[in-house]
């Protein structure tokens, strides 16, 4: 039986090791979905703690402004505090990307 699409996209989250980062894109090309559709899922994400939602940024390097659990500014600090460093609100995609 093949799990849903939900529980394959926090799969693929799960993944991510600390101090890296995927995009929205990344993910829904594995999936063959919408990254819109990633994000939505990411946005209810039932796994917190479980499932590392703050690891997925858009295809800037950007956080989300809406980030579910405390906002953008949450997100950044999830991620400054796994290592990973912003310039102008942006991550280096180069230096911090995890590739599947």
């Amino acid at each position: 039986m093949q799990k849903d699409i939900f529980e394959q996209v926090y799969d693929l989250v799960k993944q991510v090791p600390k101090g890296n980062v995927v995009t929205y894109g990344d993910i829904a090309a594995i999936l063959g979905i919408n990254p819109r559709y990633v994000g939505n899922i990411l946005h209810h994400n039932p796994y917190v703690g479980l499932v590392p939602c703050h690891r997925v940024v858009n295809s800037e390097g950007r956080v989300a402004a809406t980030f579910a659990f405390g906002g953008g500014d949450a997100q950044q600090k999830l991620l400054e505090e796994e290592g990973v460093c912003f310039l102008e609100c942006r991550i280096d995609p180069v230096k911090y990307r995890y590739r599947f």
